[in-house]
C-alpha cells in the first residue's frame, strides 16, 4: 500500500497576494489631473485617499485651520493652505478649487474651472437662501389664506 504523498508547507500554500504591486501597476495606468496654482504644479491623486475621506467626515463642521491644513496635505502636499493664503487666495477661489479637484480626481477633465465656479456660486446662493428667510415686511405683504368657515352642522 502506498503512503499519502506529503507536501511540505511551502508547496501547499498559494503565493501571497501582492497588493502593493497590483495597486502600483493599476495606479500607473490611470490618468491623473495636474493643475498649476501660484506658479506650482500639483498632480492630483488618481482617487480620493482614504485619509482625506476620513478626515473630511471628522472636520466637516470644524473651523480649526489645522484641520483644513491636514485635509489639504493629503491632496496637495504640506503647507499648501499657508502658501495659498499668503498668495492671496480668496474663500471663493478655495471653494472653486475644492469642487474642481474633487470632480477631476474621480474623472480627469470631467469638470471645467468655469463649471466648478458656477457650482460654487449655486451652492452659495442656496446656503444664503436657507439662512435668510423673507423679512418681516415681505411676510406681511404676502396674502393670507382664508380659513373656510364651518356650517356648524355635523355630518
Amino acid at each position: 500500500m502506498s503512503e499519502p504523498l506529503e507536501l511540505d508547507d511551502e508547496q501547499s500554500r498559494p503565493d501571497p497576494a501582492d497588493f502593493d504591486a497590483f495597486f502600483a501597476e493599476e495606479s500607473a495606468a490611470r490618468p491623473r489631473q495636474t493643475i498649476t496654482l501660484y506658479g506650482t504644479t500639483y498632480t492630483l491623486p488618481d482617487s480620493l485617499p482614504l485619509l482625506f475621506t476620513l478626515q473630511a467626515e471628522r472636520v466637516q463642521h470644524s473651523s480649526d485651520p489645522g484641520d483644513v491644513r491636514r485635509l489639504l496635505a493629503t491632496l496637495f502636499g504640506r503647507d499648501t493652505l499657508d502658501e495659498w493664503s499668503a498668495a492671496g487666495m480668496t474663500e471663493r477661489q478655495f471653494g472653486v478649487l475644492l469642487i474642481w479637484s474633487g470632480a477631476n480626481i474621480k474623472a480627469p477633465g470631467k469638470l471645467s474651472m468655469r463649471e466648478a465656479a458656477e457650482l460654487y456660486d449655486e451652492q452659495e446662493q442656496q446656503a444664503q437662501g436657507k439662512a435668510q428667510g423673507p423679512n418681516r415686511a415681505a411676510r406681511r405683504a404676502k396674502p393670507k389664506r382664508k380659513k373656510q368657515r364651518s356650517s356648524g352642522k355635523r355630518s
